[in-house]
């Protein structure tokens, strides 16, 4: 029995990644999505009524770890009394971030934003009482940063929604279409809200796992967000109708290969605020995973979670700053870049100039002394460390004269010139990268 079971689960996932496989030409998305390739950092918030208890976002009363009553209550509590969105989008700006994703609705069905559709909105349902979502948005924009909108799908709290497992309000599509019916215009209803007022320049959709494209109308709903603005792009979620992919929180160990990828990651180990939640990823740990992102191609979207009283966490903050000092210094390697060489060249990420021309090493740890660099057919003209613009030495190794096959390239890096997190070398080439990809012998 239990085999069948793991033979039927893993045939409704295949089911589903069929479902999901892109419909949408990435030819006829190229240029809308030059901002998103260049950007590289994005910062994802997790606001909701859960960071009253500090207790799982929706899934605590999904999972039956608190009832649906209980986890109702956080309205309560949630004040945004101490909420400066112009500090929130300082902070994000001193980051590096070039966009920021916040939560406008999670699968519990409360809106962070001023929702005509129903009564169950942080405005007319809690001690806040105003729309978190706008007055950020603004903030961001005065800075140049791009602005993203977190929209749940699914919807566990609205009466017109299936519901969730072993809940009684739980229907079967085909036993009552007017029902879902309603529930499609409810929600089809607040994305156009959104769309109108708040204009995002990304959509990150969530939920989508329970039904299929044509139950949602998908592209109708891809349909309602471009025909207010062409240019916004939208995330994997939404089952086969959207521009990029959004791998969560596990570390690609090898390239992917979609056009456009985004790894969603928290900072610590929830996405909303847990009081006990203390495993705080290091400034160390968030650059090195940054590095491995952008060496293959994708961004990073990086989670916070702010409390009820509309702070962010010290903890956060300073990961923020120091990843935004790092940034800083190292800038002309990560922002307006792309996938750097294929792995077996340099034993660390890389990435390279628009032109190709300028290849950047990634040194992660305390590393000095001779580093070398593989398979590089090119005449390095200078190498320099980013930062503090001092020159390296280096040299060839193994190049023999009647052979095409480059010799091996050794760098000394001394003490002096690290990083306190990431090193970063530019090598500045002749022309455009060239790489031998042979065995080696007689060629």
């Amino acid at each position: 029995m239990k085999n069948k079971i793991l033979i039927f689960s893993f045939l409704m996932f295949v089911i589903h990644q069929l479902n999901a496989q892109s419909k949408i030409d990435p030819a006829t998305i190229k240029n809308k999505m030059q901002w998103f390739a260049d950007g590289k950092l994005g910062i994802f918030i997790h606001a909701g009524i859960y960071s009253v208890n500090g207790i799982d976002e929706s899934w605590s009363f999904y999972n039956k770890k608190i009832s649906y009553a209980d986890y109702m209550k956080q309205l309560n509590g949630f004040t945004l009394k101490n909420y400066d969105p112009s500090l929130w989008a300082d902070i994000i700006k001193q980051s590096g971030a070039n966009y920021c994703v916040i939560t406008t609705k999670h699968h519990d069905g409360v809106a962070m934003f001023d929702t005509k559709m129903s009564d169950l909105s942080i405005v007319k349902s809690s001690p806040a009482k105003k729309d978190m979502i706008q007055p950020l948005f603004d903030e961001l924009r005065k800075r140049d940063i791009k602005c993203g909108a977190y929209f749940s799908l699914l919807d566990w709290s609205h009466h017109d929604y299936p519901g969730f497992l072993k809940d009684s309000n739980k229907y079967k599509l085909a036993d009552d279409y007017e029902r879902w019916n309603k529930f499609r215009l409810f929600f089809q209803s607040q994305i156009k809200e959104i769309s109108v007022k708040l204009n995002p320049d990304l959509w990150w959709f969530d939920g989508d796992w329970e039904h299929s494209a044509e139950q949602w109308e998908s592209e109708k709903v891809r349909n309602i967000i471009l025909a207010n603005n062409p240019k916004a792009i939208i995330n994997g979620r939404l089952q086969g109708y959207g521009d990029y992919e959004t791998p969560e929180q596990n570390i690609p160990v090898s390239r992917p290969k979609y056009n456009w990828w985004e790894l969603c990651m928290t900072i610590n180990d929830n996405w909303g605020f847990q009081f006990a939640d203390k495993n705080w990823k290091t400034p160390y740990e968030i650059i090195t995973i940054f590095t491995d992102v952008i060496s293959n191609g994708g961004n990073l979207l990086l989670d916070i979670g702010p409390k009820a009283d509309g702070t962010i966490p010290d903890e956060q903050i300073h990961v923020l700053k120091e990843l935004g000092a790092w940034n800083k210094r190292n800038g002309e390697a990560i922002f307006n870049t792309i996938a750097g060489i294929p792995q077996g060249h340099f034993y660390g990420p890389t990435t390279l100039s628009k032109d190709s021309t300028i290849l950047y090493l990634f040194l992660q740890g305390n590393i000095s002394g001779d580093i070398s660099l593989k398979g590089v057919n090119n005449k390095i003209e200078e190498i320099t460390v980013l930062g503090n613009e001092i020159k390296l030495n280096h040299k060839i190794v193994g190049k023999i004269s009647w052979s095409s096959v480059p010799g091996i390239v050794f760098i000394d890096v001394p003490q002096n010139v690290q990083d306190e997190y990431v090193t970063v070398l530019k090598l500045k080439l002749d022309k455009p990268i060239s790489l031998y990809r042979g065995k080696g012998g007689f060629e």
